[in-house]
């Protein structure tokens, strides 16, 4: 990357890190990519997405069962002028599907990766849609691209994931490493723990838990409820 990309991905990511205003209705996001500055596949250590790998979930919420299907297709989506991954995630309670998720992820040059935003579908019992609130796009209606997983993500850090004003707003921040932590898929080491909050839910607080080489394997609720999730399995 010579020096004038370099600057453009850096101003973006230091702009969306410390700027915390919200733009005027119609107006352009503040934050243009230059689609040379992102690679095509999502490889940080603590976000990994290869495509045809799949990651089951299985936990616990307000007492009900629950387990979540996270897939990482071989699709892609233009988003802003760069190449996205598309995950797609099944949430499932008591049995029943309760939620569809389409999310669209980047990754910049220097290994920080970008959330462009979710296309999200809630059912009821009778597999029929009720709600597609939390649909956001990056680039459309205000919306901006959100860091998911940064490149180096040190202790404290704070950043935003979902940049949507009024939609989704969750913001991110890193509490720090656990030598170890086990989940019914296996232990790992060196544990990336953050912490994670909207201001459009108060009084809802998350720790989500990264492992080196899968990305994601546990979340619990420390704050507003009971609920937890853990990685139980991985098909590659």
């Amino acid at each position: 990357m010579n020096w004038k990309k370099r600057f453009s991905v850096l101003a973006a990511l230091v702009i969306l890190l410390l700027s915390t205003s919200v733009p005027a209705a119609g107006a352009k996001p503040a934050l243009e990519f230059d689609p040379d500055d992102f690679v095509r596949e999502v490889t940080n250590p603590y976000f990994p997405l290869k495509p045809g790998t799949t990651f089951i979930y299985k936990g616990e919420s307000e007492g009900s069962p629950t387990r979540q299907v996270m897939k990482v297709t071989n699709k892609t989506k233009k988003i802003m002028g760069v190449t996205t991954t598309v995950v797609h995630d099944l949430a499932y309670e008591d049995g029943v599907l309760i939620e569809e998720t389409f999310d669209w992820f980047a990754q910049d040059e220097d290994g920080n990766v970008w959330y462009f935003g979710e296309d999200t579908k809630e059912y009821n019992e009778n597999g029929n849609v009720v709600s597609t609130e939390g649909s956001w796009q990056a680039g459309v209606d205000d919306a901006k691209p959100g860091i998911i997983m940064l490149a180096n993500p040190a202790k404290g850090k704070k950043y935003k994931q979902e940049v949507a004003p009024g939609v989704a707003e969750d913001t991110a921040q890193v509490i720090g490493y656990k030598d170890s932590f086990c989940v019914p898929y296996k232990c790992f080491t060196k544990v990336l723990v953050i912490k994670e909050w909207t201001p459009l839910e108060k009084g809802f607080v998350e720790h989500k838990y990264y492992a080196r080489g899968v990305g994601f394997i546990y979340a619990v609720l420390v704050k507003g409820g009971e609920e937890e999730l853990g990685l139980v399995r991985v098909k590659r």
